[in-house]
């Protein structure tokens, strides 16, 4: 039995011919401004591939077909997974409906091809669900001639973005174990390129130097998963000095309590430890787990409504950030 193909999208003729996704939909559209030669070589790359432009996507654009394309990350990170689930609802509620694609790499390509994917089925705007610096420098420099939002974008960048306030989230989380009697707090912090990691960073930080206290280096990250956290639990535990540590997310600290345990450090006797999410399983550990929660559904409700007043012709709106709330369980507590 032969393997069916999928149909060539306009982003293979884009590789193809060497060119953007822009001067494609250009050509296709006899637009003025592409020269010949880019024109013809795209020509050369549409017949090689057998390129069929969806006309009845064409037709829905020309419209109104209702019909939100939104592309998030492919993995099973809780956030992401959260704020598809809360926009799919607040869609719902608005007379909307989502189509979704999975970014499987986090490359310029994979977007590319993951937004085409989009485009191609005639929706009215674009959701990114995938607040990673790839992202926002595609969403910065592509025009795709629709509305394009970026959830935790970068509001100096990316001018239609929606977030939840990490920096303040981040602050409250260091806050909390000042308040108790640490002296400082480490931090576990997320992979780079990630927007919500720098900003859990940044309020990290922001804390300790306003209110006067040393800031730890940097040493230790992840990369959002139990295991990475692990590995910064280890190194954490071999450090006397350490007594408090907030972690960019709930799946990490877990990692970290479960290293400083089998290293003979008891969490919150000896260490204690903050998460950030709030996972629906981080009341449930040994012992429970203080964290930041994060309102999804809020922010599913403000980015349904930022794109619903774009599309109504509204130039530029704007959300104020979602506030975080701090849970606090028994993973924290006055150091000895």
């Amino acid at each position: 039995m032969t393997e069916r193909r999928r149909p060539p999208t306009m982003a293979d003729v884009a590789a193809r011919a060497g060119v953007s996704h822009q001067t494609v939909s250009r050509v296709l559209n006899d637009m003025p401004g592409v020269r010949a030669a880019t024109a013809e070589r795209v020509q050369q790359a549409i017949d090689e591939l057998g390129y069929r432009r969806n006309l009845s996507a064409r037709l829905l654009a020309s419209t109104r077909s209702r019909t939100i394309g939104v592309a998030t990350w492919g993995n099973s990170q809780f956030g992401p997974q959260q704020v598809l689930l809360a926009l799919d609802d607040a869609a719902r509620q608005s007379g909307y409906r989502l189509v979704t694609t999975t970014l499987r790499t986090m490359t310029e390509q994979g977007t590319r091809a993951a937004v085409e994917e989009l485009l191609e089925q005639g929706v009215e705007a674009v959701v990114l669900v995938i607040p990673h610096e790839t992202v926002l420098r595609f969403a910065t420099e592509v025009d795709l001639g629709l509305p394009t939002l970026v959830v935790e974008g970068d509001l100096s960048r990316t001018p239609l973005t929606a977030g939840v306030d990490n920096v303040e989230g981040a602050a409250i989380a260091t806050r909390h174990l000042l308040e108790l009697g640490h002296t400082t707090v480490c931090h576990v912090a997320g992979p780079p390129g990630w927007s919500e990691a720098r900003a859990r960073v940044e309020g990290w930080r922001m804390e300790l130097e306003a209110q006067g206290r040393p800031v730890p280096p940097l040493r230790w990250g992840g990369d959002w998963s139990p295991r990475s956290g692990y590995e910064a639990g280890r190194s954490l535990a071999r450090d006397p000095e350490v007594t408090a540590v907030f972690c960019a997310n709930d799946q990490m600290a877990m990692g970290v309590i479960a290293a400083l345990r089998d290293a003979g450090r008891t969490v919150p006797d000896d260490v204690s430890v903050v998460g950030f999410d709030d996972l629906p399983e981080s009341a449930y550990i040994d012992p429970p787990l203080t964290s930041v929660r994060q309102d999804f559904d809020e922010l599913g409700r403000r980015a349904m409504g930022l794109v619903e007043r774009v599309l109504a012709g509204e130039p530029r709106p704007s959300a104020d950030l979602v506030p975080t709330t701090l849970v606090v369980r028994r993973s924290t507590a006055a150091p000895r």
